[in-house]
């Protein structure tokens, strides 16, 4: 989940003393130099720690549907929750640069078809998740963002966040990361090019209309080294803290198809062969509340037991940006004619996307 967070970290980036002591912030870069270097030599090392805690520690046999889903759960939860620790970071420091009403400015006044292309790329890197869905809507449209580039933004920053885009590239590989990467910013463009030529401003709720965008401010001063670096870590402790229990939820769900679910199952009622798996994926996706950390474990857990690339990146992206949540939120600012034409259009986009990868892949 995207967050927004204020930090208030201090500047330690002064000289040494004059007794030639190293300064907090030198120290404080060799830290972080050294825990990086922890974070790779632990990682490198997870399968074979996991196979101990199976075999070893638990003693369970190999080869059983059990000791699979446990070494598939001992292996993962520590992974993704690495991954997300070290991209959080790093985005963090990235966030630092973008506030919501810097946002709001860089998109206010653009040639609409210019920006829908640069809403859905800010989105990536914006903050946003579905709690702050109302007051984005309302920031946007009172500060003169068209209401096409405000629906880009939308679609993309849930869809197409860091977190998706990191854990699919450790888990499954940098093709599949950059395929989802790409598809989510072609249907967040293009929906919002489409809902933008539909003139549909009218069916935005009245009081959101009669709002005007105030003056906002970014941070007065300019952020420090060390200030972004307090920001990336209230990032890490932020993010981790709302998402953990959905990350270890996901990956158990995901051990149990690992371990349980037959083989060819899955490629049954989610391969490519049948015309109505896209369609079935994307309406059970829809209903159900996840983030991204939470429903790539059980998107690799697919994969291996036979689905179709298509059918899995559809149901994703339903989860992920057509939340029922979502659409009760987005409820407070949009009647439903417009509402829904949101809703089918994204849905439509979800739906072509995995078709055509079933087709080609």
């Amino acid at each position: 989940m995207k967050t927004q967070g204020k930090t208030t970290g201090c500047d330690c980036t002064q000289a040494g003393t004059a007794t030639g002591r190293p300064s907090l912030g030198a120290g404080r870069y060799a830290m972080g130099l050294a825990a990086l270097a922890a974070w790779f030599i632990l990682y490198g090392r997870l399968s074979q720690l996991s196979r101990l805690v199976t075999y070893d520690l638990l003693g369970l046999a190999p080869g059983s549907r059990l000791a699979d889903a446990v070494e598939f759960f001992c292996y993962d939860a520590p992974k993704v929750l690495m991954l997300l620790t070290l991209v959080v970071f790093g985005v963090g420091i990235i966030r630092s640069f973008f506030t919501p009403e810097r946002t709001r400015r860089i998109l206010a006044g653009k040639r609409e078809s210019v920006g829908n292309v640069l809403a859905a790329l800010l989105g990536i890197v914006t903050p946003f998740c579905s709690c702050s869905a109302v007051p984005l809507f309302i920031g946007f449209v009172s500060a003169g963002v068209p209401l096409g580039v405000t629906f880009s933004f939308l679609v993309s920053a849930p869809m197409v966040n860091e977190i998706a885009v990191a854990l699919l590239y450790g888990l499954l590989g940098w093709k599949v990361a950059a395929l989802y990467m790409a598809l989510g910013l072609v249907v967040a463009i293009v929906s919002g090019w489409v809902l933008g030529r539909m003139r549909l401003e009218r069916y935005i709720e009245d009081w959101v209309l009669a709002i005007r965008a105030g003056q906002a401010s970014d941070t007065p001063e300019a952020m420090t080294v060390n200030d972004r670096i307090d920001y990336a870590v209230h990032a890490v402790k932020d993010i981790l803290g709302r998402t953990w229990k959905w990350v270890l939820l996901g990956i158990a769900v995901g051990a149990g198809i690992h371990g349980y679910v037959p083989e060819g199952f899955m490629a049954s009622i989610m391969g490519s062969g049948s015309w109505w798996s896209v369609p079935l994926a994307v309406a059970i996706g829809i209903p159900m509340y996840s983030n991204a950390a939470g429903i790539v474990p059980v998107v690799e857990a697919l994969l291996a037991k036979g689905a179709a690339l298509g059918t899995v990146l559809a149901f994703m992206m339903s989860v992920i940006a057509l939340s029922l949540p979502e659409m009760v939120i987005l409820r407070k600012v949009l009647k439903v004619p417009l509402l829904l034409a949101f809703a089918g259009i994204v849905g439509c986009g979800i739906l072509l996307v995995g078709y055509v990868f079933n087709l080609i892949l």
